[in-house]
């Protein structure tokens, strides 16, 4: 593309609530993030397509006929309907299509309606090499729909970020500042790339995420926009619980916070599962880590006592939709959820 940044030219990433045309993910295969229990996984993560499928159609990155023969008996086991899966021959590291798949931005007005942002990659920090194949991703998506791509060279994940489609992003200190990420980028720098690649007027910030995310802090295990004006936000409420803190402290940002028009947020508070760990380690479970579909909101659970009262606070925030409850206790092991397999394609 030119030097022209998308906000110039009037794109912008709409709110995940947005009508979607598709929903983007990458076939799970990689045995190491899920280590000697990937095979638990395929049940709930083709559960998670059979209820995308009943109001959108889903693509899927694959590496070979092998891999997508593999794919299809998993869905059809679980009664997916297969007529609105489409299939794309992308070779990827890794599942999480939220940070290594493209960022779709939109302009209504313009004759290109559509665009592609392909932000550089480096598996969090360079922790998980290697990653050369999810970096591509977005281009090569764009290849296949025929869609313009920006590449505005720094390093971006769509977990990090969150959108309320009226301007303002929410983010994350820990993350976005983090030195493994872009070290040679100031704050305000990285604000800059958010307005111009993004396409939003004002960037909001908390600073912590939650224990157990390698993600170094990713905003979607924290505070989502539900509409315009709302977030729901986890909290901790035993104080002796890790999070505890780290948690108060974002609620106190997220008060004192002012959106661009001048008004408050609206908080809904959202209580953190009960702590789920697997060897000895502490996983990254968060209700916050739901997918906003086009007729319903999937919802990670777990297995405790507080998911039916964070599947009721959710349903209250979205009126408007089925919220869809699905065990993920197998899939947290892989340190991620529904949210982080998934990448939404805005309609137009």
């Amino acid at each position: 593309m030119t030097s022209t940044t998308p906000r110039e030219l009037g794109y912008y990433f709409p709110a995940e609530f947005h009508p979607h045309a598709a929903t983007w993910l990458s076939w799970p295969h990689k045995e190491a993030s899920w280590p000697g229990k990937i095979h638990t996984i395929y049940p709930y993560y083709s559960l998670f397509i059979k209820e995308l499928v009943k109001g959108e159609d889903v693509c899927i990155n694959v590496r070979d006929e092998a891999m997508k023969a593999f794919a299809v008996g998993c869905l059809e086991q679980a009664g997916v309907d297969l007529s609105r899966i489409r299939f794309y021959f992308h070779p990827t590291n890794d599942a999480w299509c939220r940070d290594h798949g493209p960022a779709f931005l939109i302009n209504p007005n313009a004759e290109q309606k559509k665009v592609i942002v392909d932000w550089d990659y480096n598996a969090w920090g360079n922790k998980y090499p290697p990653f050369d194949l999810d970096d591509v991703i977005p281009t090569l998506i764009g290849k296949a729909l025929n869609l313009p791509v920006f590449h505005p060279g720094i390093i971006m994940e769509g977990g990090s970020v969150d959108f309320n489609g009226k301007g303002t992003v929410i983010t994350s200190t820990c993350c976005l500042l983090n030195k493994n990420r872009n070290a040679h980028l100031t704050r305000g720098q990285v604000e800059t790339f958010l307005v111009n690649y993004y396409g939003v007027d004002q960037v909001l910030w908390v600073k912590e995420g939650i224990v157990g995310d390698d993600t170094d802090g990713h905003i979607d295990d924290t505070v989502r926009f539900v509409n315009e004006d709302t977030v729901i936000t986890v909290i901790e409420e035993n104080k002796q619980d890790e999070n505890y803190s780290l948690l108060q402290d974002n609620l106190a940002d997220l008060k004192k916070m002012r959106l661009s028009n001048g008004r408050q947020l609206n908080i809904a508070e959202l209580p953190m599962p009960e702590g789920v760990v697997y060897e000895d380690q502490r996983l990254p479970a968060s209700y916050a880590n739901f997918y906003i579909a086009n007729d319903a909101v999937i919802v990670p659970t777990f297995r405790c006592n507080r998911d039916a009262k964070a599947l009721q606070i959710i349903e209250s925030c979205f009126p408007d939709r089925r919220v869809v409850g699905i065990d993920s206790t197998e899939i947290i092991w892989g340190l991620g959820s529904f949210h982080c397999l998934s990448q939404q394609e805005p309609a137009i």
